[in-house]
């Protein structure tokens, strides 16, 4: 028998430990939030999610409120947007640069911005002193830490602490000096971060950013997300890579990646900038009378296996050593193995990461 409960009039199904917001969203109803994150356990915080439940006295936070059999739920009555279009006035007053953050900030940068629209909110109702301050005197060139845009939400400091276990990022303070901040308020550098990005692809204000992306914000061109595959390792972390005009102006992960679920490291996240570098070999090289020219690949696959053949018939089979690269994937790691033990009938293949 299936679990049922009433929502915006329609009998709908939940699965066991489903809160109303999963529920509601599951059938395509639109609930406002800014504290919710799939990845990390619901916090009720911004309290945009609030929906009015049949018998309760207040309105409730879907995110954490758990469905259960017979609930009568309404998630837009006409109290519930007043308040969610006030809580966006207030929110909004946060951020005196305004709210139109460029989508190269983050993955959720903008999540505040569309709000923002939906409830017309432009923060001039509650405009007053702002809460937090930025953080310009941090050198390292890859998280932009602009705590003017901050609503203390703390969907990054939640990130780095259930997904990555890093810790490196707090809350200090209290009330309207809440701030940001890693240990003794220090750089990242001098912090347990290990610029995995994972508070900027979380952050829906663009208050943390990808500071590499942002150098690409005058570069002309709309953006472009192609899907692909992080070719640092092995693992095969799902990747979207964006683009302008055939130019990579950043990298952000898959949230439905089977490998990463929405999480990369230091190098898949920043370590993009070597595709385009100018000193990025693009042909075949091969030496002519002490020099290296551009060659066909099938001039430099010939000289290589010349190469090949000639230290085998000379030294013998067991002169020929394998390193494979800790950055291949899965199959050409394979087709390594099978190169040398097969091709030449010597087990001496390793790994670079042993080293």
């Amino acid at each position: 028998m299936k679990n049922t409960l009433t929502l915006d009039g329609q009998r709908v199904d939940f699965e066991e430990g489903e809160s109303l917001y999963q529920v509601a969203r599951r059938h395509t109803q639109a609930i406002p939030t800014l504290c919710y994150d799939d990845r990390l356990e619901a916090f009720g915080a911004c309290r945009l999610c609030v929906v009015e439940l049949e018998g309760s006295r207040n309105p409730v936070a879907s995110c954490t409120t758990l469905a259960q059999t017979d609930m009568v739920v309404k998630t837009k009555t006409e109290a519930i947007e007043r308040h969610r279009k006030t809580l966006m006035e207030l929110v909004v007053s946060e951020n005196p640069k305004g709210v139109a953050i460029d989508p190269l900030r983050g993955k959720a940068s903008q999540e505040l911005a569309h709000l923002a629209v939906r409830y017309q909110a432009d923060g001039s109702r509650f405009a007053g002193k702002q809460s937090g301050h930025s953080r310009p005197d941090d050198p390292n060139p890859m998280i932009v830490r602009d705590y003017d845009h901050c609503i203390s939400c703390y969907r990054c400091v939640r990130v780095c602490a259930e997904q990555e276990g890093d810790y490196a990022i707090s809350i200090a303070n209290r009330g309207f000096h809440t701030q940001i901040t890693t240990e003794f308020d220090g750089l990242l550098e001098n912090s347990a971060c290990t610029f995995c990005g994972q508070c900027v692809q979380t952050c829906p204000t663009g208050a943390l950013a990808d500071g590499r992306a942002l150098r690409h914000v005058d570069t002309p061109g709309e953006i472009e997300r192609t899907r692909s595959v992080c070719p640092y390792c092995g693992v095969g972390c799902s990747v979207e890579i964006l683009s302008k005009n055939e130019t990579i102006v950043g990298v952000q992960p898959a949230m439905d990646g089977p490998a990463n679920e929405g999480a990369l490291c230091v190098k898949g996240q920043f370590g993009w900038d070597w595709v385009q570098h100018p000193d990025r070999l693009k042909n075949p090289l091969v030496r002519k009378d002490g020099v290296l020219v551009d060659a066909s690949w099938d001039e430099a696959l010939e000289r290589a296996a010349e190469g090949f053949r000639k230290v085998r018939d000379t030294h013998g089979r067991h002169a020929i050593y394998g390193v494979a690269s800790g950055r291949a994937p899965h199959e050409s790691a394979y087709s390594m193995q099978k190169f040398i033990r097969v091709g030449f009938g010597t087990n001496n293949i390793d790994n670079c990461s042993r080293a």
